[in-house]
């Protein structure tokens, strides 16, 4: 019987259930995907704590990214035929075993990249190849600030720094995780002992750096800033600070709002530093979206890019895994798995 993850309310992961649902029948212009692996990614955790923008309302299927088998095919759909192996990305509802996708929206596997791996990389390395070379159209001699770097965007964004020949990089993690980074050509600063605002102003003599990826938000953000050299790029794309735990907390929220600046545009004019916004969720451009998950799955097959898959949780216990990504004990992404 065809299932799904069901976000039922805002709260704890014990909110979270695996229910049975209807079979999908794929209308025209979409395929049927039964799926094998589902990503899951922090907004995930925001959106079952009820703090993640754009969602639908409770009960929903969340879920951006999932790779499989074609196993039906609406009309007018050229160029897929069933039992072919594929990747997409959806707005919602991803963490279903069957899943009905645009074509256009899905991509034929080669056959040297694993349904595991082809999970592995819509969102990651989606957002980090768009920050950095969609809008960054970042040179190898460049400087960049990745927060998060054990991440699934922060590995990912590492191997685009490698494979772009960027030899200046910086990323923030726990102390444990530091030879990740290091092993993807990174100098790792522990996010609990040192202050990358300090590591960065003597590492550039004060000059900062050219690229920043945040994903924390809150006072993070701010400091980001102070770090950001002239022309430089900051890339926000999350609020983990407003989620340092498995339980919704309003309050700690509200702070972390509270402490995230406001961006002044004349100081940023007179500064000449810019600041994006970045959620691929609600990127409207399928175009550009298409180009590039096609030359990121050209940097996989010639092996300039190597997704890290920390575990993969059986769709049952999807409440673990949950569990696992708050607890900041995954180093790359973190998957479900639909027997």
């Amino acid at each position: 019987m065809p299932r799904r993850v069901v976000l039922t309310k805002a709260g704890s992961p014990s909110t979270l259930a695996v229910q049975e649902m209807e079979m999908p029948t794929p209308g025209a212009g979409e395929i049927r995907i039964k799926v094998a692996f589902a990503g899951i990614n922090f907004a995930d955790l925001l959106m079952r704590l009820g703090l993640y923008q754009p969602r639908p309302e409770y009960p929903f299927t969340p879920g951006y990214e999932m790779s499989g088998t074609v196993d039906a095919i609406g009309d007018g759909v050229e160029g897929f035929s069933v039992g072919q192996r594929v990747v997409a990305g959806v707005r919602n509802g991803g963490q279903s075993s069957h899943v009905l996708v645009s074509a256009n929206k899905a991509l034929v596997l080669p056959e040297s990249i694993s349904l595991e791996v082809a999970a592995a990389i819509p969102v990651t390395y989606l957002t980090a190849h768009h920050m950095l070379h969609h809008l960054g159209h970042i040179t190898p001699d460049e400087s960049v600030l990745i927060h998060g770097g054990a991440g699934g965007v922060g590995t990912a964004a590492l191997q685009l720094c490698q494979w772009a020949g960027v030899t200046q990089v910086w990323a923030t993690a726990s102390g444990g995780k530091a030879s990740t980074i290091e092993g993807f050509g990174g100098v790792a600063i522990d996010r609990h002992n040192e202050d990358f605002v300090q590591v960065i102003k003597q590492a550039t003599d004060g000059k900062g750096v050219d690229h920043i990826l945040d994903p924390i938000g809150g006072d993070n953000l701010a400091r980001s800033l102070s770090v950001l050299k002239e022309g430089g790029r900051l890339y926000t794309y999350g609020m983990s600070a407003a989620a340092p735990s498995a339980k919704r907390s309003l309050l700690r929220s509200f702070l972390a709002w509270r402490k995230t600046p406001k961006f002044d545009p004349l100081r940023l004019m007179t500064r000449n530093r810019g600041v994006f916004g970045v959620h691929m969720g609600t990127w409207s451009n399928e175009v550009v979206m298409v180009e590039q998950l096609n030359r990121i799955l050209e940097g996989v097959k010639e092996g300039h890019l190597v997704p890290v898959i920390d575990s993969i949780f059986d769709v049952e216990d999807v409440a673990q895994a949950h569990h696992h990504i708050h607890d900041g004990k995954n180093i790359g992404k973190v998957l479900l798995r639909f027997k």
